[in-house]
């Protein structure tokens, strides 16, 4: 891998590390210097690689630099003579010599406690995604703003907002009691579970970052399930249901960007080791005496990773549909779930439930209501999909919308 290509792949995998270790050690409200310790560390690398090369374990070489940066810091900064020599002289003899641990497990150790402290409920769940991409997964200012369709002035904004709420609130970088584990739970995975949504349902034309955000949110869902305590069977469900979509990533979308719909998917394309690892976490799932609204949601995701297209596929998706909906409502559900009715029972039945959704700002709904309507009312069905194109947002959305209407 040239240099060129090696830092920024280095910053996506180590900063993360590095960043967790330094907040562990120095405090959260100290985030801000373990960044700019980090980032110094980064671009020490940029220059010191191009002159002399690239060192034979180079996230080796940027331990080093970053634990020699982060000691210099602490030696000449008045906080760390004011504030933290006092506090860790109740634990250690000679603090000013405490070692910054860079092994490993204290890495896995600090990313698992970040991921609990950024996703704290005084942060907005909005501020959370943003902080986990920046801090956990090591995504630029610039790929959160391409993410969030917005501007790196918005997302600079945002993430300082929620670093200052968990600087006031004086959060501490642990893991929860073991009592308070499930109800903190609930909040980290609500995160993972949108940060891969970001990716799996993005309308941002950049497949790369598409793809990247759900990779990152099954990586972060594989450390809880890695940890004794926070592997349970939700966990486990919601790893189920990630690879499970994951499957079918590539099939989804063609070289144009235009959305694939699950009919037409070329299986072939569909993971096969990625199912598997869904049946395998799928399995631990059922251990537990609860079902959440992610096991709903891995058995629908597990059935449409089956090629053969059976009635009793489609009953099974439309009564785990039923299931969810009444666990906990929301119109992409209620939509999904129209779909499954058509191939369930048919196309009518699925128009008059559809009609009774009245999503009328949606323009999958539309584009759903002009499928369910194609061959049997063929203009209802151009009206439906005009309706579609005027809502859609992005260009390869319009496009296949226009497309379908010219094979009217």
């Amino acid at each position: 891998m040239k240099n060129a290509e090696l830092i920024p792949h280095l910053f996506r995998t180590e900063y993360r590390k590095i960043i967790s270790v330094l907040c562990r050690h120095i405090g959260f409200e100290q985030i801000d210097i373990a960044e700019d310790i980090a980032s110094d560390t980064f671009l020490s690398a940029a220059e010191t690689w191009g002159l002399k090369g690239v060192p034979q374990n180079p996230a080796a070489w940027l331990y080093h630099v970053a634990k020699n940066k982060a000691k210099n810091h602490l030696q000449r900064n008045s906080i760390f003579e004011n504030k933290i020599v006092p506090e860790l002289k109740k634990t250690y003899s000679d603090s000013s010599e405490q070692e910054i641990d860079l092994s490993p497990q204290n890495i896995y150790d600090s990313q698992l406690q970040m991921m609990f402290t950024i996703c704290h409920p005084s942060v907005s769940t909005e501020a959370q995604i943003g902080l986990s991409l920046r801090i956990l997964c090591g995504f630029g200012i610039e790929e959160i703003a391409d993410a969030f369709l917005t501007n790196k002035e918005t997302i600079n904004k945002r993430l300082f907002r929620a670093k200052e709420k968990l600087k006031e609130e004086k959060i501490k970088i642990e893991l929860p009691e073991l009592q308070e584990i499930d109800e903190r739970l609930t909040t980290v995975l609500t995160t993972i579970y949108l940060l891969f949504n970001e990716g799996y349902y993005s309308v941002s034309g950049n497949k790369t970052l598409r793809k990247d955000l759900c990779l990152e949110a099954i990586r972060l869902c594989n450390m809880l399930v890695e940890n004794e305590h926070t592997d349970k069977p939700q966990v486990n469900a919601l790893l189920s249901l990630m690879c499970f979509h994951a499957s079918r990533f590539e099939a989804r979308q063609n070289d144009n960007g235009e959305q694939i719909l699950y009919e037409e998917q070329d299986k072939n394309l569909w993971n096969t080791d990625l199912i598997g690892k869904g049946e395998y976490f799928f399995t631990r799932a059922t251990t537990g005496t609860k079902i959440s609204k992610y096991h709903l949601e891995a058995a629908i995701a597990y059935w449409h990773t089956q090629k053969s297209e059976t009635k009793e596929k489609w009953e099974n998706i439309l009564q785990l549909y039923n299931q969810l909906l009444q666990m906990e409502y929301s119109p992409i559900a209620a939509l999904n779930r129209t779909f499954a009715l058509s191939k369930a029972n048919g196309k009518e039945e699925a128009i008059r439930e559809a009609e009774k959704l009245n999503l009328t700002d949606n323009h999958f709904y539309f584009t759903l209501l002009g499928e369910l309507y194609t061959d049997i009312d063929n203009d209802k069905a151009k009206q439906n999909f005009q309706k579609a194109l005027a809502l859609a947002k992005t260009n390869s959305d319009k496009s296949a919308i226009r497309k379908k209407i010219d094979n009217l």
